[in-house]
């Protein structure tokens, strides 16, 4: 008697819970909204506000302009600063644009850029871990460029060097891998002994938060889909982090309609979650994209609760349009 063909495993999802949008993305999209509402297009912004294709491209149907450099807007403009903030200089730039400015810096990125101040002035040297060229840490270290040395990672420990090794702090970009970061930190402090740590650790709470859920979702995955932009630090550390906690696969994707379904060959579970610059809309997408495939069934992976919200900026009680036009009549 033959023996009955073994049941098909059931397909599943597993969404990770923190996902998507942070307090600080959804402050600085709804910064851009609420200007070009108050002030009408165009309204200018230099660099991406986030780092997340479908909200830039949403944003730039609505009248917002996006810039790599403050001279590209005309003068008697308003100008807004990304989430990931600036050096000092961009903002002297603006100035002498005749600009008038709204700041959409995150609080957490204006929290180190701080410490990078308050250290400069006690005369540490300031070891910065991130990654060079990003835009945030281009902002910390225009904060103190005579005290900051970049440290991009354990590998480069080595070469870094400082003057009194007594007088020496770390900070972060908040964006990266707590693991890896604390690897590097491990390696700094086994360098120079009397490193001296922030008050609180840089890395912000929504970073770390996906990527402990990640963890936990990835350790059960065949395979992690990651819903971000390639240029998105913290989306791109997520993919790091599931292989590294034990899927076989894990994809950055900003859309559904990137994923091959040649991944999901022999997969049983799949793990879903998104950057903190990600509206849930396109996390939905997948959903539906594989549900269609056959992987209805969607179990939530609920590792912390966040209740954290951030004020708009200042700025934007203002008339700024009449603020610029001041600054263009008093040339």
């Amino acid at each position: 008697m033959t023996a009955p063909a073994p049941a098909p495993a059931s397909r599943r999802v597993l969404l990770a819970a923190p996902r998507g949008y942070c307090a600080g993305v959804d402050r600085a999209v709804i910064a851009v909204e609420k200007a070009l509402e108050q002030y009408g297009a165009p309204v200018y912004v230099r660099h991406e506000i986030v780092h997340n294709k479908y909200v830039v491209q949403t944003l730039e149907r609505k009248g917002a302009i996006f810039v790599e450099r403050t001279e590209e807007v005309p003068e008697g403009n308003i100008v807004m600063f990304s989430a990931h903030g600036v050096a000092p200089v961009v903002h002297e730039e603006a100035a002498r644009g005749k600009l008038a400015t709204i700041d959409a810096t995150c609080p957490l990125v204006t929290k180190v850029h701080k410490e990078a101040i308050r250290y400069a002035n006690e005369d540490f040297d300031i070891l910065l871990i991130g990654h060079e060229g990003h835009e945030e840490v281009i902002g910390t270290s225009g904060e103190a460029p005579d005290h900051i040395t970049i440290v991009d990672g354990p590998h480069d420990v080595e070469k870094v060097t400082v003057r009194d090794e007594s007088k020496v702090v770390w900070l972060s970009q908040t964006t990266l891998s707590v693991d890896e970061t604390m690897e590097t930190v491990d390696a700094l402090k086994t360098k120079f002994p009397l490193l001296v740590s922030p008050p609180s650790d840089d890395i912000c709470y929504a970073t770390s938060n996906r990527q402990a859920a990640v963890k936990v979702m990835g350790a059960d995955s065949d395979l992690v889909i990651v819903v971000g932009s390639k240029n998105s630090s913290n989306s791109i550390r997520l993919v790091e982090v599931a292989k590294d906690a034990g899927a076989k696969a894990a994809y950055l994707v900003d859309f559904a309609s990137e994923i091959d379904e040649a991944w999901l060959e022999g997969v049983t579970t799949v793990g879903l979650t998104s950057g903190a610059s990600v509206p849930e809309v396109l996390v939905e997408e997948v959903l539906e994209w594989l549900a269609a495939r056959g992987y209805a069934d969607v179990e939530i992976v609920k590792t912390a609760e966040e209740h954290i919200t951030f004020s708009l900026p200042k700025e934007l009680r203002r008339d700024l349009r009449a603020e610029a036009a001041e600054l263009v009549a008093d040339k």
